[in-house]
């Protein structure tokens, strides 16, 4: 059997209010932007840009229309960092305040922040004039010889493996899903016009998203047994930025309207909630 694709979240609706409390085993969602479903309609946190599209409420309704019951909290906070998840976000308290003894769930994303995402597509799209066919943003962060993002995301796993250790110290008896990054550039490495880098940094990016991803699943796997790592890169190939906004489930430097930049859509967001409800019911039983 494969896994599923966005179909079994996609067809429930995202405008659909979920509420933060109710019956049944607790279920905790924790993370940054692409767990808060950033840039959506049905926004339910304007601090935390937090919305009903996100993946963890698309999972929330998956479970109030077909069970188990889950009492649904969900802290996911845009902008946050693994920092966030111990010392808090804005007026938000920390992330790790929401898990208890009695978590039966969690759902995790982070990291993203810690590399800088968000400074590194800017600095990426700045320098892409400088030499249009060329890898300006790859000779950037790598002109003293290391480089300077992969050093950032070896520090992240750091920090995540941390992360992971307190959420099990925490909630002891739940199943802990860490979910990774969609492809947002072409698998291939190919450029395209819409987006605004030179020709040789889509590879590098794309290579960049792809070690990120490598170490949230290594830290999935050394956490043992109850925390598993769910792909969301390899079903999202062929819907990154670069794709027709038909096609696309990331969205370009221009996105579409209720949507944000380099940030899964709804379809987006949908399949991250499929490849994380493949895991959770994996062995197919309920968590």
């Amino acid at each position: 059997m494969s896994a599923p694709s966005a179909t079994p979240v996609s067809a429930v609706s995202a405008g659909t209010s979920v509420a933060s409390s109710g019956g049944g085993s607790p279920y905790v969602a924790l993370g940054d932007s692409y767990a808060s479903g950033a840039g959506l309609a049905g926004v339910k946190d304007t601090e935390c840009d937090r919305t009903n599209g996100s993946y963890p409420s698309l999972i929330a309704k998956f479970f109030a229309a077909v069970g188990p019951r889950h009492a649904f909290k969900d802290v996911t906070c845009s902008g946050a960092t693994t920092r966030d998840f111990w010392n808090g976000k804005g007026s938000k308290p920390p992330q790790i305040d929401a898990l208890t003894a009695d978590t039966r769930l969690v759902t995790l994303t982070l990291g993203g922040n810690d590399v800088g995402f968000s400074s590194v597509l800017a600095t990426c799209a700045r320098l892409a004039s400088s030499d249009r066919d060329g890898s300006p943003c790859e000779r950037y962060f790598t002109a003293d010889g290391k480089d300077v993002l992969e050093e950032r995301v070896a520090t992240m796993e750091g920090r995540v493996h941390d992360v992971l250790a307190d959420i099990r110290r925490r909630s002891p008896r739940a199943k802990v899903i860490v979910v990774g990054y969609p492809a947002l550039f072409p698998d291939d490495g190919v450029a395209c016009p819409e987006v605004p880098f030179a020709k040789g940094d889509f590879a590098y990016l794309r290579d960049t998203t792809k070690k990120a991803n490598q170490a949230l699943a290594r830290q999935a796997v050394a956490a043992g047994t109850g925390t598993s790592f769910a792909d969301t890169y390899t079903p999202t190939i062929g819907h990154d930025m670069c794709r027709p906004r038909d096609e696309r489930w990331i969205e370009s430097l221009s996105p579409a309207a209720n949507t944000m930049a380099a940030h899964p859509n709804i379809l987006g967001q949908s399949a991250m909630a499929a490849s994380a409800l493949w895991q959770i019911y994996k062995p197919f039983h309920r968590p």
